[in-house]
């Protein structure tokens, strides 16, 4: 596997972002069971629908059908009938999942398979699907590649807009034998830290000191064409300052720039130099003051 091009430390890449997800994500039923059947219906649930539809129709679908074998029991009409109350998109998703629980106990004496390759010789069960299960149920998968992810390997390491690429860079950021929690935590980045309009400093993304777009300012992605107009903006930074300045009394420059932007670096590009333009800003608008103490500038709200 090819490693990020310009990223020196891969292992300090990974630790980062496991110890960020580990510390906060977000709490979603499929998360906290590693039962192969749960995660396949949670996984087919989710193409192409939004995950708050999904969790309901995730408890009521289970309060119904618990387990493969009741499932695979059910009358295939009450699995589509149940598909489309709750409004889940293509029937024959239903109608896969149906057959895809015959063939678990007809096929394989009840018990899923582990590998992405005979998952995927479930019905209705693609690459992606069956790499998904094989990893959050039994940690046997590969790295995860979703329009997520690209959008974060493409911004984080400048990887270039083609799947190949995506493919190797998010296979050889992958630690051997974590698939269930790495994959977790690059989307759970994707979808909290790094969306079409990311986030970073807010949700303390885990990869602000190696990004290249953190560093740019440029946030475009495969699924983002045109720049957010907000996302690395001077206004954005010139609001974190005001934040900030509101919690605290006063704030000295240096620890200023160090609390709005992890790449803050007094003599840098982005250093004393930007941060007193950010001020001088605020101060126009009447709501910043500099004072010096001690010969260390010193910002505070004005009052």
């Amino acid at each position: 596997m090819t490693e990020p091009a310009g990223l020196d430390d891969v292992d300090a890449v990974r630790e980062a972002l496991v110890a960020w997800y580990e510390a906060d994500h977000r709490s979603f039923p499929w998360r906290e069971t590693t039962d192969p059947y749960r995660i396949l219906v949670s996984e087919v649930m989710s193409q192409q629908t939004q995950l708050s539809r999904v969790e309901m129709a995730y408890h009521e679908f289970l309060a119904e059908w618990p387990d493969v074998e009741s499932l695979a029991a059910a009358d295939r009409a009450d699995v589509v009938g149940f598909w489309t109350d709750h409004s889940l998109g293509y029937n024959n998703r239903a109608k896969y999942l149906h057959e895809a629980a015959r063939q678990v106990l007809d096929e394989y004496d009840g018990t899923f398979p582990e590998s992405p390759a005979e998952l995927g010789e479930l019905m209705g069960v693609g690459p992606y699907t069956a790499n998904a299960v094989a990893s959050f149920a039994f940690n046997n998968g590969d790295a995860v590649v979703d329009t997520n992810v690209k959008r974060v390997l493409y911004r984080a390491f400048d990887v270039p807009d083609d799947d190949e690429a995506f493919e190797r860079v998010a296979g050889a950021l992958m630690p051997a034998g974590e698939s269930r929690v790495w994959n977790n935590a690059v989307m759970e980045l994707g979808g909290v830290a790094c969306g079409k309009t990311p986030d970073c400093d807010e949700a303390g993304c885990p990869w602000r000191e190696w990004c290249h777009a953190y560093r740019s300012g440029d946030f475009t992605a495969p699924d983002v064409p045109e720049q957010p107009s907000f996302e690395g903006s001077r206004r954005q930074f010139r609001g974190r300052i005001v934040r900030l300045l509101g919690e605290h009394d006063e704030m000295d420059l240096d620890t200023l720039g160090h609390r709005i932007r992890v790449d803050y670096a007094p003599d840098g590009e982005h250093g004393r130099e930007w941060i007193r333009g950010l001020l001088s800003d605020l101060s126009e608008d009447g709501l910043v003051g500099v004072d010096e103490a001690d010969g260390v500038p010193i910002a505070r709200l004005q009052k």
